[in-house]
């Protein structure tokens, strides 16, 4: 048995036992739920991170047994270790939202409005908290910096407008490759991240950097612009391959496979970390053993295909609030008469093509005659 003690914890009144040195954060991830404050520096998996984001603050209202003093501050909930008898406030605290709210409104000084174009959108963790804590206006009354995209390596770009300093890639590459090549160049406002001399990411774990990235400042350029995440279905599979576990996560579009990334848990850090081979090259489900679907969270974007059960169920209440027949809510390829009759879009795998839709022609014949009914 362990000699190592244990500490009760009580978090947004839920108390917890964890043992000595554990922090806030992961006590907190025990509990679960919205207990659980967010992290945006913060890896399990890296030595160092943590401490720089900010996003992750609590309230201690009250220190230990010994020493019931609430913190005056509010503090770091993933440095900030527990102690026995600690009472912590997250989401009761007004002050921690507060808090929250205004290092969002940091986070987003420079970051531009690209969500539209991110290949990140639909799981993007700066995505989310700017939903749940953000303002819906900047107050900043100056340019934002503008960076170039930046080739970093060979199947890796970067886009420095989308960074928010988090550290993780530059811990990555730094602990799993043990070749440093890139970093944080210059300091305050001009801080970015790049490589020295232009140098090429190239070490055969590097693509793990784009896993950890939180945000769509570091992407695949084997996956950019091809599609969007919530047309995706992830798949689990795993490969014999020499250099890695080889257990990744498949992301196909009918047969396809656009992408492969490592298995991620409920928190959004890799299981495994995979290596490049596996990654970039490994692009047919024929290079795979298939394991089956991803248990995916139903709040995802992911999941998006399986609400119609839930509308339907709700038709006859909708209908009874709004006092008609709630068409915007039904299979918009059941109602929007642009497809050819026998052709059912949301069926089809893979991307739909223009022989499935009818032609500009009989469209236009169609209006006329729903319009001369009218």
């Amino acid at each position: 048995m362990s000699d190592t003690p244990k500490f009760k914890v009580t978090i947004d009144n839920i108390t917890v036992e964890v043992p000595a040195g554990t922090t806030i954060l992961n006590a907190a991830r025990l509990i679960g739920g919205d207990v659980t404050p967010p992290a945006m520096c913060y890896y399990s998996k890296l030595e160092n991170s943590g401490g720089k984001c900010r996003t992750c603050l609590v309230e201690v209202s009250k220190g230990s047994e010994k020493d019931p003093r609430p913190m005056p501050k509010l503090v770091a909930s993933c440095r900030t270790t527990v102690m026995d008898g600690m009472e912590v406030k997250n989401i009761t605290s007004e002050r921690v939202i507060d808090a929250r709210k205004g290092v969002v409104e940091f986070l987003l000084i420079n970051h531009p409005l690209d969500c539209p174009v991110c290949d990140q959108a639909g799981e993007c963790d700066l995505q989310d908290l700017s939903y749940e804590h953000g303002s819906e206006q900047s107050r900043l009354d100056f340019p934002k910096r503008t960076f170039e995209p930046e080739d970093i390596g060979p199947n890796i770009q970067l886009h420095m407008n989308r960074c928010i300093m988090c550290y993780r890639c530059v811990f990555t590459a730094e602990q799993l490759t043990q070749r440093r090549e890139h970093g944080v160049l210059e300091r305050g406002w001009d801080s970015q991240i790049s490589t020295y001399l232009n140098k090429a990411l190239d070490n055969e774990f590097i693509g793990n950097i784009i896993d950890v990235c939180p945000v769509g400042a570091l992407t695949d350029k084997t996956f950019r612009f091809k599609q969007r995440v919530w047309f995706t279905k992830p798949m689990d599979a795993h490969r014999d391959c020499p250099t890695c576990s080889g257990k990744v996560r498949l992301w196909f579009r009918g047969e396809e496979v656009f992408r492969v990334t490592g298995r991620k848990d409920k928190w959004g850090e890799v299981e495994e970390f995979i290596c490049n081979t596996c990654r970039f090259d490994k692009k047919r489900a024929s290079d795979w053993v298939i394991e089956g679907p991803t248990k995916v969270n139903r709040h995802s974007v992911i999941s998006q295909n399986h609400y119609r059960g839930a509308v339907e169920a709700q038709k006859d209440l909708i209908r009874e609030i709004i006092g008609k027949e709630p068409k915007m809510l039904l299979d918009i390829h059941t109602i929007s008469d642009v497809n050819r009759p026998e052709i059912h879009l949301s069926e089809i795998h893979g991307p739909s093509h223009s022989n499935d839709f009818l032609p500009n022609q009989q469209l236009e014949g169609q209006r006329k005659l729903e319009v001369g009914k009218k």
